[in-house]
């Protein structure tokens, strides 16, 4: 055997395949980060499209993890709200072939694919080209355990529904899962997801075929549901969250927003972030900016657009931002709480910080995590309790939340996000559950390589 073929035959040749979005880029990106700094033996080809390449060209590491793009086959991430039917039919139908071709045009032969389990096909891609598959749900457990178990809900007649009269009803026959109102479940709470219902759930009853499934989540924060899907399900199951850039915190520079937080008093400052993709009404805006004005708390406030014109209505106690780096934020000793849409990334993060929540979910996913939050973890309180949420309500929250001198609930509160954080802290140390899954995970592949 030539020196070349075995040093071929020696490294374990990872491709992975996120969607093309934000969301479920970075999860994917921070775990292949992990793998690749725990074994010499792992080469990782990271494959985004032509577009998603020039986003993050700025945040590409020398290493192990080398780029390669296909072709824009999907509407442009510019304007894709604006047909999100439109953006994920591309994405199912149009990705496949050159994500293949590609593969075929690797120097160094793919030993194992981890693709976003909304790229379904890529199963059926390793099946044919006999390389095993790791489908990564990039959202809680939770979440794909409600898509798994969909059938329950037409068996006990709650689907389809009318909301109007039992959004508040319970649901407490999903294994592993506690109760839950309708009204907070993906499918029942309007938006998308009632539109590709049938594509979500055979994307993860695809994942059911592949070799593993890999869950950006932590153990102790979903046991019940884990372990229901492991006792259900063939493949083998690996939790390997937070899958959130913390191996970069002591990283980089300390920028204008972190600066100002220096300035801050402990735990004073409200953080406030309604995601990367879709936002609130130009109306809510304004309302929320206004409650916190009224509040007199200190806040850190995201907005993607339209900065400048909230830039004027926050007074002095908030400072406003077009972008910031939110875990090196959350992590910061001044910021006291967390007002969040609720994706799941934002979800770890705030809990890997340690820091109480104010729910404001806003599609997809969010309305189950929010309900997390607030009912399964107690670590927060919905803020987002009807269709509008007006200044008063706002501003009487955030004060109750900041007041660090308040009642004690609110001090068992934080308490209990504490407790969530030393648990999160904990399953990423060694031998904690993280850490034992991903080395479990690589061990596994490792052994593929070498047959």
């Amino acid at each position: 055997m030539s020196s070349t073929s075995s040093a071929k035959r020696a490294v374990c040749h990872i491709v992975a395949m996120p969607y093309p979005g934000r969301g479920h880029i970075n999860p994917l990106m921070n775990l292949c980060n992990e793998l690749a700094s725990k074994s010499d033996n792992i080469l990782i080809t990271f494959v985004v499209t032509e577009e998603w390449l020039s986003f993050i060209g700025s945040e590409r590491k020398a290493g192990k993890i080398r780029f390669r793009c296909i072709p824009n086959v999907v509407p442009s991430e510019l304007v894709r709200a604006s047909d999100m039917i439109g953006f994920l039919e591309a994405v199912w139908t149009k990705m496949e072939a050159p994500f293949e071709q590609l593969l075929v045009e690797l120097e160094l032969p793919p030993t194992l694919i981890i693709a976003d389990t909304h790229l379904f096909w890529a199963v059926s891609v390793g099946n044919r080209r006999n390389i095993p598959v790791a489908s990564f749900w990039p959202m809680s457990t939770t979440m794909f355990s409600v898509f798994h178990h969909f059938h329950l809900f037409q068996e006990k007649g709650h689907f389809p529904v009318d909301l109007l009269d039992n959004e508040n009803e319970l649901v407490d026959y999903i294994p592993g899962v506690s109760s839950t109102r309708l009204l907070d479940l993906p499918g029942f709470n309007g938006g998308i997801y009632p539109l590709i219902l049938k594509r979500i759930l055979g994307c993860v009853s695809w994942a059911g075929k592949a070799n593993y499934l890999l869950l950006p989540s932590i153990y102790a924060l979903e046991s019940q549901t884990i372990d229901a899907l492991k006792a259900e399900l063939s493949l083998s199951i690996y939790t390997v969250g937070p899958s959130i850039p913390y191996l970069d915190l002591s990283h980089g520079d300390k920028d204008d927003c972190l600066q100002w937080l220096d300035r801050q008093p402990s735990n004073s400052v409200l953080y406030v972030s309604m995601g990367s993709f879709l936002s609130v009404s130009n109306v809510q805006m304004e309302e929320i900016t206004a409650g916190l004005q009224d509040s007199g708390v200190r806040f850190l406030l995201v907005a993607r657009e339209g900065s400048w014109k909230l830039k004027h209505g926050c007074g002095g106690e908030g400072l406003v931002v077009p972008w910031c780096d939110q875990l090196r934020v959350l992590c910061h000793p001044s910021i006291g709480g967390f007002w969040s849409h609720c994706g799941w990334n934002s979800v770890k993060e705030g809990i890997f910080a340690g820091t109480p929540f104010l729910t404001f979910p806003l599609f997809a996913d969010q309305n189950l995590n929010s309900k997390l939050i607030v009912e399964d973890w107690k670590i927060g309180w919905r803020t987002k309790k009807h269709q509008f949420t007006t200044r008063g309500e706002i501003s009487s929250l955030v004060k109750k939340l900041m007041d660090l001198e308040s009642d004690d609930e609110v001090k068992q509160m934080r308490g209990r996000a504490k407790k969530l954080q030393k648990e999160c802290l904990q399953a990423i140390e060694r031998h904690g559950s993280s850490e034992s899954n991903i080395n479990s995970f690589i061990h596994s592949i490792l052994q593929f390589n070498d047959h």
